[in-house]
């Protein structure tokens, strides 16, 4: 009878321990991930970039200088692309509407409506100092009181700069010259929607007479 013999069971071989280079590179390789840089896609900028064109095949263009038939300097206008491409953007007329270039019309425009501003409250104040003085204007009369010659806007614009108001000829609004002695009340009109009055005396030229 086959003698049994009792055979004690083998230890279990012990897993192999990751190594400990393994378990740091595995951390290290998420925080490369994570820090991976966005790529950046050309097509993508050129896209933003990009000049607007509408549907109707016209792009838009920021004009530089003002092209007649078009608009005024920092108008944005729609033109044909070979328009642009071949003459307004080769002779420097125009530029690509892009984002930047709206922002930096946008910031020319604020400062433009600001010096305008500044410019009409000058203009109230002038009128309001014009409103409280008066000239005079001597002028060769008959004794019925008509002049020989006449007053005309170039002497009236004359006398107020003599009394140290920026006037000139093409400020002065009458309907003609002057011919009769008297008081007038003369128009300005100094500039945007500013007008003014000044009060004329018309008087005969003083004629110093001959003493005894």
């Amino acid at each position: 009878m086959a003698k049994m013999t009792d055979k004690k069971p083998g230890k279990a071989k012990p897993k192999a321990k990751a190594s400990v280079k393994s378990k740091k590179a595995a951390p290290a390789a998420k925080a490369a991930v994570a820090v991976a840089p966005t790529v950046r896609q050309p097509g993508v900028e050129r896209r933003k970039n990009h000049p607007t064109r509408s549907k109707d095949g016209h792009m838009q263009v920021l004009l530089t200088h003002a092209v007649p038939h078009f608009g005024h300097p920092g108008d944005l206008v729609k033109v044909r692309p070979g328009f642009a491409r071949n003459y307004l953007l080769p002779q420097g007329l125009a530029t690509f509407a892009t984002p930047h270039n709206l922002r930096i019309v946008e910031k020319h425009r604020e400062r433009l409506r600001q010096l305008e501003q500044a410019r009409r409250t000058d203009l109230v104040n002038l009128a309001a100092q014009i409103a409280q003085r008066s000239i005079t204007i001597e002028a060769n009369a008959n004794a019925e009181g008509h002049l020989y010659g006449s007053v005309s806007a170039e002497q009236i614009a004359d006398a107020l700069r003599t009394d140290n108001f920026p006037i000139e000829t093409d400020n002065v609004k009458i309907e003609g010259p002057l011919k009769e002695l008297g008081l007038y009340s003369i128009k300005l009109h100094l500039g945007q929607d500013v007008d003014a009055e000044v009060k004329l005396w018309v008087v005969p030229t003083h004629v110093d007479e001959p003493t005894a």
